[in-house]
């Protein structure tokens, strides 16, 4: 936990732009909770118990790119998540959390297609917990958000999927937690 937090301090301290309006940093930290208007972080299957707790961080680079850190605790114990950021904020239901953000985006929606749905143009942050549920990943990406910025993480049951026509799916989704990239 120590290395992720001097991890976190030094790409705030790097995280200057050239871009006219800088790129911010994103923070969120939450107790997975039923659905609310107030909630930061919704469960919505108890593979993610309420109580678990998730951290997110969002850091723009000097070099124009962004990294996702993602931390959790509190989850089942040696189980694997997929999870990736998403364009809307966590709604009540699972879905209303939209489509993976994509830098460039797939005209065929739900996308499928490993040009678009890959790690490079989309920010995928699969975990596999400990023997006490608690896991951290981090995806690093070439692009930052702009005036089109995603709004959630969203934890998945399964690990995500490369191939053809499977692309980028991970399962049913379990949670979310509203990060304001």
């Amino acid at each position: 936990m120590k290395t992720l937090a001097v991890a976190v301090a030094a790409a705030l301290v790097f995280t200057g732009t050239a871009h006219a309006e800088p790129a911010k940093v994103a923070h969120t930290s939450a107790k997975f909770e039923s659905y609310s208007a107030a909630a930061k972080a919704v469960t919505y299957d108890a593979k993610v118990p309420a109580g678990a707790r998730v951290t997110a961080v969002g850091v723009p680079t000097v070099r124009g790119g962004t990294t996702v850190l993602l931390v959790l605790s509190g989850l089942q114990p040696h189980r694997t998540y997929g999870a990736h950021v998403h364009v809307k904020k966590c709604g009540a239901a699972p879905a209303d959390s939209g489509p993976h953000f994509q830098n460039v985006a797939d005209p065929v929606q739900p996308s499928v297609d490993p040009a678009y749905a890959n790690p490079r143009n989309e920010i995928w942050l699969d975990v596999h917990t400990d023997g006490n549920g608690f896991a951290h990943t981090e995806s690093s990406v070439d692009w930052q958000f702009t005036e089109r910025r995603a709004q959630s993480v969203v934890l998945h049951n399964e690990h995500t999927h490369t191939k053809p026509g499977e692309a980028g799916t991970a399962g049913p989704r379990l949670a979310c937690v509203n990060v304001e990239f």
